[in-house]
């Protein structure tokens, strides 16, 4: 199992954005919030945009938007956007095994995980932009920070 950095990194400027549904944020700004360039951010972003996700407007006061509610975003259509899986599953990467005992292996395998990725699927569809940034401020109550204010640290 190996988890998409790409897509985390998506998850956490789309919560910020969640909670400043009102401020546009720079690639700059969004960049800072997970340590990489803005290039990184608007190459990222360009499948965001195109599936409606967000919106971006360019020059001075522009910047990043979400293009809906984050209430009506899941996380199945970011990772989707992306082009990205939450966790990307893998069995033996050895193409027709010849040893018999192999192959019923690989085939076992393979068949768990395509029922694990569907029941991560069916969950993804069920959770939104919204349930990750509740969840942000409740891990967050109690540090004395701002509303929407996150700390990055331990």
């Amino acid at each position: 199992m190996k988890s998409s950095e790409r897509l985390s990194a998506a998850l956490h400027v789309l919560v910020h954005m969640a909670e400043r549904p009102d401020a546009a944020l720079t690639s700059a700004a969004m960049a800072a919030f997970v340590g990489t360039n803005p290039v990184v951010i608007r190459r990222g972003f360009a499948g965001l945009r195109e599936a409606g996700i967000v919106t971006s407007v360019k020059g001075h006061g522009g910047g990043w938007r979400l293009a809906r509610p984050a209430a009506a975003i899941t996380l199945a259509e970011i990772q989707h956007a992306l082009g990205e899986r939450v966790v990307a599953l893998t069995a033996f990467d050895v193409p027709q095994p010849t040893c018999l005992i192999l192959r019923a292996v690989t085939a076992a395998l393979d068949e768990a995980m395509r029922e694990a990725e569907r029941a991560l699927d069916r969950r993804l569809a069920t959770l939104t932009l919204a349930d990750l940034a509740a969840e942000a401020r409740r891990l967050n109550a109690g540090r004395g920070l701002p509303y929407g204010e996150f700390h990055h640290g331990s």
